[in-house]
C-alpha cells in the first residue's frame, strides 16, 4: 500500500479480540510507570490557566505479565479541577509510523512552534511560544508515540514487530488507553479521540475496539485530515476512483497557483464545485469505459480535464486522462521552474532540474521538518525537564506494516467508525480536511463519509470541516483561528 504519512476492507472484531496480546488492568504496575512531573501555565484567550504535565513512560506487559513495550506520553491537566468533571482527549499522529510531534507542537498542546502566519518555516534557530489557541481550555490531553516513535521502544529481546501492523498497533495504543484510564483514574470522564492521518485509522479502528473489547465508549472522534478507506485514496492500475476523488484536489492547487481560465479564478466555491460535478459525473463515467471510450469522448474529457487542472490537453491525453499526483506536483509548475507540495500544495520547490516525471522532495514537508524536531526537543529538554539519551523518532523504523487482517483487499475502517455509532448513539463525529491536501485528499473524506451509509439519525452526529490550506490545515494562522473556534463548539456539541 502506497505511504500514508502523516500526517483495509473491514476487520472483524472477533480476531483482534483472539489475536489480543496485551496484559490485563490486573498486570498493570504503577511503579512501571517512569514520570517527570512540572507545573506551568498558558494563556488561552487572553486567560491564562495553570496546569500540570506529566511526562515519561507507561509499561505495557503482555498475558504472562512480561514487559514488552514502554510507551512514551506526555499529559496536560487542569490545576484546580475535578478531572471527572474534565473531558479528557487521547491524540496521536499518523504515518504510520509518525510520533505526535505535529498535533502536540503545531496546534492541540500549551506550547507552539514559532512559525510565519502562513505556516512558512523561520530562520533557525526555531523558537517555542505559548499558544494560545490551545485545546487545554476544553480538556485535558494526552499525547501518546506508538511503539518505535518519539521515545517509545519494545522491550529488551521483543520484537517491535509485534506492534507494527493495524491490528498490533490498535491493540497496543488501546491498551495504554485502558491502562492510562486507571492509573489516572479518568474512567469518569468524558472522553475523546483525535488522530491526524493514519491517526485517524487508528482512531477509527480503536473507538470499535475500545467499545467491544473493555466497554471503553467516547464522547466524540477529531478526524484531522482523514484517510478511513485506503481504495478511495491510493490509486492502482484497475483502480480508477482515486484519480477521480483527486480531480477537485488538482483543481484546488492550480486556482492557488492561478493556472486555471479566468472564468474559474473569480470564485473558488464555485469552482470547486463545479470541479466536483465534472470529477463525480463526466469524468468518472469515462473513466469507468475504459477501452471503449470513444476518440471524441476522449478528446472531449482531456479538454474539460485541462481546464479544471490547470495542466495541458496534451498532457491530460498523454497520460491517457490519468494525472498520478506525483506527475501534478511536478507539472503544474514546470514553466517556472517549481515544483509544488504534498502535504500542503501551497508550498513551492526547486529540484535539480525541470525535466523529470516526479519530484525528489515535498517542499512543504521540508518546510515543517527541521522547525517541529528542534522545537520539540528543546522544549522536552528545558521546560517538561525530560531527557534520554535514546533519540526522539520524529518517524519511527515500523515497515513493513501488516494489513494481513485484509489481504486482497483496501482497509477500510469505515465500517468500524459505522459499528462505533451505531452502538454508541451519542458519539460525534468531527472531519476536517485541507483543500490543498494531496496526502489525504479533502473530497476522498466527503466521499468516505458519504458511503459510511449512516442512517438519518446517525449522519447528524458527524460534521465535516474545510480549511483553505493542507495536510496540517494548523499551520496557517487564518485557519489554527478557525480550527479552534470549530473545536469549541464541537465540544459544546459532543458534551451536551
Amino acid at each position: 500500500m502506497r505511504f500514508i504519512f502523516l500526517f483495509c476492507s473491514l476487520f472483524t472484531m472477533s480476531s483482534l479480540l483472539h489475536a489480543q496480546k496485551i496484559a490485563d488492568s490486573k498486570d498493570f504496575i504503577p511503579a512501571g510507570v517512569q514520570v517527570i512531573v512540572t507545573k506551568s501555565s498558558v494563556t488561552i484567550a487572553g486567560k491564562k490557566m495553570d496546569y500540570t504535565a506529566h511526562t515519561g513512560y507507561l509499561d505495557l506487559k503482555n498475558d504472562t505479565g512480561k514487559l514488552i513495550a514502554k510507551v512514551f506520553f506526555t499529559y496536560y491537566k487542569k490545576d484546580n479541577e475535578d478531572a471527572a468533571k474534565r473531558p479528557v482527549t487521547f491524540t496521536f499522529n499518523g504515518g504510520p509510523g509518525s510520533s505526535s510531534v505535529w498535533l502536540h507542537m503545531g496546534a492541540l498542546g500549551p506550547r507552539l512552534v514559532q512559525l510565519k502566519d502562513d505556516g512558512t518555516a523561520t530562520a533557525p534557530p526555531y523558537k517555542v511560544i505559548n499558544n494560545e489557541y490551545s485545546w487545554l481550555d476544553k480538556t485535558d490531553l494526552v499525547f501518546i508515540d506508538p511503539v518505535a516513535t518519539g521515545y517509545s521502544r519494545a522491550a529488551a529481546g521483543e520484537s517491535p514487530k509485534q506492534f507494527h501492523g493495524f491490528v498490533e498497533d490498535v491493540q497496543s495504543v488501546g491498551s495504554f488507553i485502558r491502562h492510562f484510564l486507571s492509573r489516572y483514574e479518568r474512567w469518569g470522564s468524558a472522553k475523546f479521540l483525535a488522530g491526524e492521518s493514519y491517526g485517524t485509522t487508528r482512531a477509527a479502528g480503536l473507538a470499535k475496539f475500545l467499545q467491544d473489547s473493555y466497554r471503553i465508549y467516547f464522547n466524540g472522534i477529531f478526524l484531522i485530515s482523514p484517510v478511513l478507506n485506503f481504495g478511495t485514496n491510493d490509486y492502482y492500475v484497475g483502480n480508477d476512483l482515486p484519480r477521480a476523488l483527486y480531480i477537485p484536489s488538482y483543481t484546488a492547487a492550480a486556482w492557488y497557483h492561478k493556472k486555471l481560465a479566468p472564468a474559474l479564478q473569480a470564485d473558488f466555491d464555485k469552482t470547486i464545485k463545479e470541479s466536483e460535478e465534472f470529477a463525480m459525473g463526466e469524468y468518472a463515467t469515462a473513466l469507468l469505459k475504459g477501452t471503449s471510450l470513444t476518440a471524441a469522448e476522449t478528446d472531449r474529457i482531456a479538454e474539460k480535464m485541462s481546464y479544471y487542472t490547470g495542466l495541458s490537453k496534451e498532457f491530460c491525453l498523454k497520460a491517457n486522462l490519468r494525472v498520478e499526483e506525483g506527475r501534478f506536483w511536478k507539472e503544474l509548475r514546470r514553466k517556472d521552474g517549481l515544483i509544488v507540495g504534498r502535504l500542503d500544495a501551497r508550498f513551492t520547490g526547486r529540484d535539480l532540474d525541470d525535466a523529470g516525471e516526479t519530484v525528489s522532495h515535498d517542499p512543504s514537508f521540508t518546510n515543517i521538518d527541521g522547525p517541529f524536531t528542534s522545537a520539540l526537543n528543546d522544549y522536552f529538554q528545558k521546560e517538561l525537564n525530560f531527557k534520554d539519551e535514546k533519540p526522539y523518532n520524529i518517524f519511527g523504523n515500523v515497515y513493513p506494516w501488516n494489513y494481513n487482517n485484509v489481504q486482497n483487499q483496501f482497509l477500510n475502517v469505515g465500517e468500524s467508525l459505522r459499528d462505533a455509532m451505531a452502538k454508541n448513539p451519542a458519539l460525534k463525529v468531527y472531519v476536517g480536511s485541507g483543500y490543498y491536501d494531496f496526502a489525504t485528499p479533502y473530497f476522498t473524506a466527503k466521499y468516505d463519509v458519504a458511503h459510511l451509509f449512516l442512517r438519518p439519525e446517525q449522519q447528524k452526529n458527524i460534521k465535516h470541516y474545510f480549511y483553505n490550506s493542507g495536510h496540517m490545515y494548523y499551520i496557517n494562522l487564518p485557519d489554527m483561528i478557525q480550527f479552534k473556534k470549530d473545536v469549541d463548539a464541537f465540544f459544546e456539541w459532543s458534551l451536551k
